[in-house]
């Protein structure tokens, strides 16, 4: 997630050389592609944590740190 995002609320993963970005509310991919294994942890990942992901976002508007989130274990 970066401090200085356009809308809706999304962050970014990487996996080797690929980038996506996905949307927050409702959990989505706005634009890239990862491997279906990799967007599918994404996704899940995201799921679990989808209130602390829209309070990252609100934070960083607010140009604030945002809190860590746990990996998937």
């Amino acid at each position: 997630m970066y401090y200085d995002e356009h809308l809706p609320p999304h962050f970014h993963a990487l996996y080797g050389g690929d980038e996506v970005q996905i949307a927050i509310d409702p959990i989505h991919v706005l634009h890239g592609e990862l491997p279906p294994r990799a967007i599918s942890l994404v996704i899940e990942w995201a799921a679990l944590h989808q209130r602390e992901l829209i309070e990252n976002w609100r934070l960083a508007r607010l140009d604030q740190k945002p809190r860590k989130i746990q990996p998937l274990r």
